[in-house]
């Protein structure tokens, strides 16, 4: 699949993605990108912010490509049962755990716990091995049970525009190469 047949949605967690984020970086050279604009970046309401996806899913005109980073990748998830349209792919990045109480903050137990049936798309889970927000090892274990591709990005924090990932190049490598093996 190329850019141009597919309506790219950018999800991102809490507090949006700031221009220096990767998903800010990439909607700006995408040219079918668009943000899943939520009304409350600093307060999400799980059943606001999965309406929106969903909405933004099945306003779509193409397959759609979803781009999650944090909070939007439980958000994502919990939206599928909405979807209408075709759903092409999934890149999901730096999932939280949304079942700890310990990992702060509280409102990521709100998007949780995450459903363990295997997704009804193909799709692709990047995780660091020191991120704050999100343990490895949960990271793993639910790409496991989404039957997603799992990538280890080695210890790099939360893989925001804080650990260095404004540009992220290798991120925008692997996002080229997961779009081209999907079908149109």
């Amino acid at each position: 699949m190329k850019v141009s047949e597919a309506d790219i949605l950018i999800v991102p967690g809490y507090t949006n993605s700031g221009a220096d984020h990767w998903q800010s970086r990439w909607e700006a050279k995408l040219s079918t990108a668009r943000r899943v604009e939520q009304a409350e970046w600093s307060k999400p309401v799980r059943e606001d912010w999965t309406e929106a996806v969903a909405d933004a899913v099945n306003q779509a005109e193409r397959p759609v490509v979803l781009v999650a980073h944090s909070l939007g990748v439980p958000t994502v998830i919990q939206s599928i049962p909405r979807f209408k349209k075709r759903v092409a792919g999934g890149f999901f990045v730096a999932p939280p755990e949304v079942a700890n109480p310990s990992i702060r903050p509280k409102h990521l137990m709100t998007f949780g716990p995450y459903p363990r049936d295997p997704l009804p798309f193909p799709s692709v889970v990047i995780a660091s091995r020191n991120d704050p927000y999100g343990s490895f090892d949960v990271a793993e274990d639910i790409a496991g049970a989404w039957g997603s591709l799992f990538l280890d990005a080695g210890e790099v924090g939360h893989l925001n525009a804080e650990s260095g990932h404004g540009p992220w190049p290798e991120g925008s490598m692997i996002f080229a190469k997961f779009l081209t093996g999907l079908k149109a």
